[in-house]
């Protein structure tokens, strides 16, 4: 009968009638109305009263989830020159990016160090609507690019650890990215101020030949909870995941059963399908589904998170784990345990996906396409209640003349 909660004979703002409502956290999988009152979920459940509801929104046919949240995303948009993800042209503002995808929450990942994140956090996360979270880069400096992402003498974990624990409301982990040297220097430090924050650590890994070891890496440097992304990339100065004979590393699986978190982190260059394709079939499924969003990757082959969630509908991912992988799961990794359900009480952020029949196609990042015959669309969004995309407009009455 799904989740039940006592409805007041006050008015409800907003019903949500008829939809199959997936919540992986509360094990809900069924078709269930939802209702909601002053920004917060009041009730799921069968056959809810539309007495004393402001407005009834018939969602029949769709998908009902709490809302999306996109792991790793660069978000520190600006227009200063040669910055690179941090400041720069090649981040892009949240909200226009966002809401259409049913993505309520974004994690900027190592845009900002501790140099900048308080101009990160007044430019973007203090404007935008859609709820902006960060990792630190270990580089004090950020993602700027070239050489100030090898400078090992800006990489500072005591400082790093400060900054992240003076701004616990939005820093939720710490970056490494980009460092094409044979030391694993970056990874330790950053490790280390994750430690001393308690917070997670996502790397962006490789860069330097020989490669170094990701069995090292995933067995003795990084902990349970951490996070490898670009799981399905093979790029140079990097072991892939699935080697020259589609067999899978043998220390994958057994790292991910450790409590490695390994995301998709699609981007512009870390998505193969000869990588993601033999890995599914041999077991390997991500915990966590992101777009790794950016100009270079926006009008590529990932386009947004609807169209990466599409892509492992397709290739033998079940709805349902597609659904947690991008809203309770990484609300784990990230221990942000208010987001990513519809719990009674919590914040009312929710998609309602559309599930298309038909012939798509879907491309990796260097240009061969899938063809599948499911694609994801979000219809509907909500932040805290309110509505911010409505892509047909069912939650507007009807004009009549």
């Amino acid at each position: 009968m799904g989740i039940t909660f006592p409805l007041s004979a006050q008015e409800i703002d907003l019903l949500l009638k008829g939809g199959t409502v997936i919540d992986p956290r509360n094990g809900l999988y069924q078709r269930l109305d939802v209702a909601l009152d002053d920004g917060k979920v009041v009730r799921v459940g069968q056959d809810l009263s539309t007495a004393n509801v402001f407005s009834v929104v018939d969602v029949s046919g769709l998908y009902v989830v709490p809302g999306i949240i996109d792991l790793h995303g660069h978000h520190y948009y600006g227009t200063e020159d040669n910055a690179y993800l941090s400041n720069g042209h090649s981040a892009l503002p949240p909200d226009g990016f966002t809401f259409r995808s049913g993505v309520t929450t974004v994690v900027d990942v190592g845009g900002s160090g501790w140099r900048n994140f308080r101009d990160f956090k007044r430019q973007t996360i203090e404007t935008a609507q859609t709820r902006v979270l960060a990792f630190l880069n270990i580089v004090g400096s950020g993602m700027k690019g070239g050489a100030v992402e090898q400078n090992l003498q800006d990489m500072d974990a005591r400082l790093t650890a400060e900054a992240a624990t003076a701004f616990p409301e939005w820093v939720v982990g710490v970056k490494v990215a980009h460092y094409a040297g044979p030391e694993w220097t970056p990874v330790e430090k950053a490790v280390q101020a994750g430690r001393q924050a308690n917070i997670p650590v996502m790397i962006d890994f490789g860069g330097v030949e020989p490669e170094l070891s990701l069995e090292t890496l995933f067995i003795e440097k990084l902990r349970p909870g951490d996070i490898f992304t670009h799981c399905y990339a093979k790029v140079k100065g990097r072991i892939p995941l699935v080697d020259g004979g589609r067999k899978l590393q043998p220390y994958v699986l057994p790292a991910q059963r450790r409590g490695i978190i390994f995301d998709v982190g699609h981007g512009g260059g870390s998505f193969l399908w000869d990588q993601a394709i033999p890995a599914i079939e041999q077991g390997f499924k991500p915990n966590t589904i992101s777009t790794d969003l950016h100009t270079g990757s926006m009008n590529g082959g990932m386009k947004d998170l609807l169209n990466v969630m599409s892509k492992f509908l397709n290739i033998g991912m079940e709805m349902g784990e597609i659904i947690e992988a991008v809203t309770w799961k990484p609300a784990q990794v990230i221990q942000r345990p208010a987001l990513g359900h519809l719990s009674p009480g919590a914040g009312a952020d929710i998609a309602v996906l559309r599930l298309e029949q038909g012939a798509f196609g879907f491309s990796d990042v260097m240009g061969w396409t899938v063809k599948g015959d499911r694609r994801l669309v979000c219809e509907l969004t909500l932040r805290d209640g309110k509505v911010v995309w409505d892509l047909n407009g069912i939650s507007r009455p009807k004009w009549e003349k």
